[in-house]
Parts: structure tokens; sequence; C-alpha cells
């Protein structure tokens, strides 16, 4: 784990709400090793379909993973967002952008004011909603105005025709 002093990407960590905040704001390189999740071999007795130990998948994504460490890290600050950088043979390297929610200059900022709201904001990098967590989800990352509603709506109404249909 490297704070930095500027990001990588510049264009990425712009676009993900970074602004060059003296103290406020700040930029660290975290890596998590590459590939699946490996559980050691279980040496007692069970049937083969539970004996499973390899090719297991876990429900946190890389990305997730080294959000959590910078988060734990610097407790002292909060996760705004995360960008892929690069990977070699055994890490793949993420740039977490780490936001002070207690700096002058961040709480008087109208685009990053609302991280400063304590109860609901404190730890959020457990908790989503942030780009990873909602593709862990299996959600898009944007989701359009209004979607959720429309599709409750069109569920209403399919049932409410099945249930005519019935009778």
């Amino acid at each position: 784990m490297v704070r930095l002093e500027y990001p990588t990407r510049i264009d990425r960590a712009r676009s993900l709400g970074y602004k060059a905040k003296r103290g406020g704001i700040f930029v660290v390189r975290s890596r998590v090793r590459r590939g699946g999740l490996n559980r050691p071999k279980i040496m007692g007795g069970r049937r083969p379909r539970r004996m499973a130990y390899n090719k297991l998948t876990p429900k946190k994504s890389l990305q997730w993973i080294a959000e959590e460490r910078a988060a734990d890290k610097y407790p002292n600050c909060e996760v705004l967002n995360s960008y892929y950088v690069g990977e070699d043979g055994k890490y793949k390297y993420y740039e977490v952008i780490m936001v002070d929610p207690v700096c002058p200059d961040v709480m008087a900022d109208k685009n990053l004011g609302w991280i400063n709201e304590p109860p609901q904001h404190k730890g959020r990098v457990y908790r989503g909603p942030h780009v990873c967590w909602l593709q862990g989800q299996g959600g898009p990352p944007h989701r359009q105005e209004g979607q959720c509603q429309e599709q409750a709506f069109h569920k209403g109404k399919w049932e409410a025709e099945k249930v005519n249909s019935i009778y």
C-alpha cells in the first residue's frame, strides 16, 4: 500500500470525483493477489459433492478487496472510489481515492460535503454503494432514473392479469 502524490490515471480519477485538495483528498495504490480462491484440502471424510476446495468464486471482486484494505490502513478517511491501474503475473493494482471528511476544504466543497454527514457515510466501503459494490450485486453501475419503479409497476400489472385470468 503506497500513498501517491497524484493519480496515475488523472482522467479516470477526475471522472470518479478526485480533486486536488491539500490534505483532504489523496490517492493510495493497493495491490491484491490475482487468481481464484482456493481452500486447503479437506482431510476429513465427506461425500464427494461437499469436498470442493478449488474453483471457488469469491463473493467480492478484487477491486472491492483493495478498497477495504485501503480503508483499514487509513481509518480516519473514507473511500470515495477506485479504478484499475495494471497487473503483473502475481498482483493486480488499483488506485483508491480517499477523502478526509473533517478537512475544512472538503466540508466547504459543494460536491464532496455530503461525505461529512456522519451516520450514513461512515464505513461506506463495507456497505456500498460505489462502483465495484454495484457491479458485485449484479446491477449496472448507473441505473436510469425511475427504472426500479417502472419494473415494479409492470410486475404488479402482470400479477393482476394472472389473478384475473385464473378467475
